[in-house]
């Protein structure tokens, strides 16, 4: 059977990183891996960021969205059909930010998959730097994709103090409370661990995990873990807006994620990413490196908490926002559209 990984964690907190690591880790091992890209967007920023890894032993595969529910879980399935007669190793599965996690493991459990799939881990991605702020429908979010994880791995955890992650733990178990599931994570943890985990909580600095890090992380497993759904449909409290053919500048496409991502006129924005061809003589050193035909493409990857902007050899014009109570209009006003 092949084993299949779901590697979750919420809007921004790091998961196609954390997935370029991992499988390069498996296809040092040896693995012959699919990653299943499975998003509800029309356009699959996160894909083309792994375009990288496709080779002998790694093959992309996506979920086209723009659907609604239904759509998307026989789209999934379908996939998951079409990859299981390839005779990966290993699938890897990531969602959007805001996947239930529940479709997972139902349709894993449905003919034919229950017979071609075992599952392996479910692998939670959760950000060091947690907003705390956080509405009724995101702490759901969160508390559904950790609940049944077989660890946590947590992002940036070299930029963020002891103080800052035990408060993002404790912001874990509490949405875990809220949603009525036993399950905790991390209890009492004071930063002093040198092997960096603790209670099935890694917190070490991800380019500095060794392969029995990842050992650890790839034997993980996952819970059944049970927890109360709310009456609200805690997906439709978030949406995402498309922006195409953004003409800016590099320093004001950052000037403008930093407005739109702390004004709340622009709504409760978690992320901005996307791609954005820009000139010569409009980036930085760095960016200018990879310029063909007068132009080149930087990648934009932003949170409150870190506004990346990085030369890439492709792209695709566009910028997506997603958040809650989105105001389109001002989020234009901000990138001069």
């Amino acid at each position: 059977m092949v084993k299949v990984d779901l590697i979750t964690g919420f809007l921004g907190s790091g998961k196609t990183t954390f997935i370029r690591k991992y499988a390069q880790y498996l296809m040092d091992a040896g693995k012959n891996i699919g990653i299943l890209e499975n998003d509800y967007g029309a356009v699959n920023v996160d894909m083309m960021l792994l375009q990288d890894l496709m080779g002998d032993n790694c093959e992309l595969e996506m979920i086209s969205g723009g659907c609604d529910k239904d759509c998307h879980r026989r789209r999934f399935k379908t996939k998951l059909i079409a990859m299981g007669m390839c005779g990966y190793d290993r699938v890897i599965v990531e969602p959007s930010g805001i996947f239930d996690v529940d479709e997972f493991f139902d349709i894993l459990h449905e003919e034919p998959l229950n017979r071609w799939y075992q599952i392996g881990n479910v692998i939670a991605i959760v950000d060091s730097k947690l907003e705390s702020d956080l509405s009724d429908e995101a702490d759901f979010i969160l508390a559904s994709e950790v609940a049944d994880a077989g660890c946590i791995v947590m992002s940036k955890s070299q930029d963020a103090s002891p103080e800052e992650i035990q408060g993002t733990i404790e912001h874990v178990n509490h949405a875990l409370e809220k949603v009525h599931c036993s399950r905790r994570f991390g209890k009492d943890f004071d930063g002093s661990d040198e092997a960096g985990v603790r209670n099935n909580v890694i917190h070490k600095n991800w380019n500095e995990m060794s392969k029995e890090d990842f050992d650890q992380i790839a034997d993980c497993g996952y819970e059944m873990a049970s927890y109360r759904k709310p009456e609200f449909e805690a997906e439709d409290a978030f949406t995402s807006l498309y922006f195409m053919n953004v003409k800016m500048t590099e320093k004001e496409l950052r000037e403008a994620a930093e407005k739109i991502l702390s004004d709340p006129a622009c709504g409760h924005v978690f992320r901005m990413k996307g791609f954005m061809r820009v000139s010569d003589g409009e980036s930085s050193e760095e960016s200018a490196q990879t310029q063909e035909n007068g132009q080149h493409w930087i990648e934009l990857n932003a949170t409150k908490n870190e506004i990346m902007i990085r030369p890439l050899h492709v792209g695709q014009e566009v910028l997506i926002v997603i958040g809650e109570g989105l105001q389109e209009e001002k989020i234009k006003s901000y990138l001069k559209i």
